[in-house]
């Protein structure tokens, strides 16, 4: 999904990084690609990122050669252009010793069923029990439709802002609707006409992504909206024949890790991989790093509009 080019054409049009692809041919053949973005910091540095505002990147090549010769010739960019790092979000290891590696973030994939009415009876007991009390229950229900565009940016932000981190502005969402025609999808779960979650999903080479959502405070603690969506989201799935979802990515030995655990999907620790040019440290601005727990705690006390206009500037120095 990240390495098509409307994803890049989107963060630039939105976020202003400069495309730094890298081909490779045999002949006249393409045989490999690595999508690479230049993303600049507040501090005049700038860093090579494969791929921004993505989780999955890397080099994908005709074989294992092919990835070496592309991530050689990144490695010997980064050094010309004089970046702090190269940060490549490889799923897998792509095999070059040189690089760094990191192990905080783990991938939560499975094969979907091929009949709908299969989904909820291959979940542990209790993410089932959760997912049948929200539909029998709470009488949740699905609706899709682009526009939900709306719902998922305010509730996005909102639910952002209560984490102490920065939302993502419309422009993004509304850019990669226009960039990935057929590929994206708009979801919202409700009760009656209150909302609860709206979220947007990506599908691409046989692979659902429930890669956004938005919730209001109450939509977990009270209708376990996100069991609701996950089953919903993977019969919807099963009903169109997509063979994989892919339920994101989360940091190792979190809430969303361990809630995707216990929804029945197992983690898959992801191979990224840093070459730190001129950077001393890998990057360490996420929630897990304690460093950063006084300025989500300020963020999260802001005025909603204030944190909706400070979020799009904000966001573009954290790809």
């Amino acid at each position: 999904m990240f390495h098509l080019a409307g994803w890049r054409r989107a963060v630039t049009r939105v976020f202003r990084h400069e495309n730094r692809d890298l081909l490779a041919f045999r002949g006249a053949e393409l045989v490999g690609v690595l999508p690479l973005m230049r993303c600049r910091t507040p501090f005049l540095a700038s860093h090579l990122i494969s791929v921004p505002y993505g989780v999955y990147g890397g080099p994908l090549g005709a074989d294992r050669d092919v990835e070496h010769a592309l991530v050689a010739e990144a490695r010997a960019l980064a050094r010309r252009l004089g970046v702090g790092r190269l940060e490549l979000r490889c799923f897998e290891d792509p095999g070059v010793a040189e690089l760094v590696p990191s192990t905080l973030y783990s991938a939560f994939l499975q094969k979907v069923p091929s009949d709908p009415t299969q989904v909820m009876a291959a979940m542990p007991k209790r993410a089932r029990a959760e997912a049948r009390k929200a539909i029998e229950k709470h009488h949740l229900e699905l609706s899709e439709g682009e526009w939900y565009l709306g719902d998922l940016v305010e509730l996005f932000g909102a639910a952002k802002q209560g984490l102490g981190s920065p939302g993502l502005p419309r422009a993004w969402f509304e850019a990669l609707m226009e960039e990935l025609p057929g590929k994206v999808v708009l979801h919202l779960a409700r009760k009656g006409d209150l909302r609860l979650a709206a979220t947007m999903s990506f599908v691409s080479n046989g692979v659902f992504s429930f890669y956004y959502i938005g919730n209001t405070p109450e939509a977990n603690r009270e209708y376990s909206a996100t069991n609701f969506l996950t089953v919903r989201l993977q019969e919807w799935c099963a009903t169109r024949g997509i063979p994989v979802f892919d339920l994101g990515r989360s940091r190792l030995d979190t809430g969303p890790y361990q809630f995707k655990k216990n929804q029945g999907f197992e983690p898959t620790p992801l191979a990224y991989r840093y070459d730190l040019v001129q950077a001393k440290e890998l990057p360490s601005f996420n929630p897990s790093n304690p460093r950063t727990a006084k300025l989500r705690e300020t963020w999260a006390k802001l005025p909603p509009a204030v944190a909706r206009l400070l979020s799009g500037r904000l966001m573009r120095y954290l790809p």
